[in-house]
């Protein structure tokens, strides 16, 4: 198995999909990025976490959906660790509501979405944004969900 997914779970009332169905992808992600191996932490926060983290690291003092922290490895140290990635469970839930998907499509985004970002793609202009949305509605259609961005126009 390519993925090797640290799935950590540090919210009690909200719904939340489970370890193997985020392992399932991670490693649809990995298969279609052609990565041999990595590990990735994923961790499911309450609002409360999920604000602070957004606040100490980008200034903003609410809770979103998904943060990405990419690891670096010190000089001469290799590790296949890729880094970690923060999921406010109540955010995600929220907005897959109020965006009409599913909860399941709205969560698996929300992994390929901070995957993309541990592997270096942005979205701070408008060509990096197209690039990094064009491979994530790829990989989502990989899974079988449609792409969560028809409805932007």
């Amino acid at each position: 198995m390519p993925a090797t997914l640290d799935y950590q779970l540090a919210c009690d009332d909200q719904p939340v999909p489970s370890a193997l169905v985020v392992q399932e992808w991670l490693n649809t992600i990995f298969v279609q990025q052609q990565l041999i191996s990595g590990e990735v932490t994923i961790r499911i926060v309450e609002s409360s976490e999920g604000q602070a983290l957004n606040h100490a690291y980008r200034q903003k003092d609410s809770a979103t959906n998904v943060l990405s922290f990419p690891f670096e490895a010190p000089e001469g140290i290799t590790m296949d660790f890729l880094g970690d990635i923060v999921i406010c469970a109540e955010v995600v839930n929220r907005e897959a509501e109020t965006q009409h998907k599913t909860r399941d499509a709205h969560w698996a985004h929300m992994v390929v979405h901070g995957v993309l970002h541990l592997l270096g793609f942005d979205h701070t202009n408008e060509v990096d944004a197209e690039q990094m949305e064009a491979l994530e509605v790829e990989i989502l259609n990989t899974l079988g969900i449609d792409d969560p961005y028809t409805d932007r126009q």
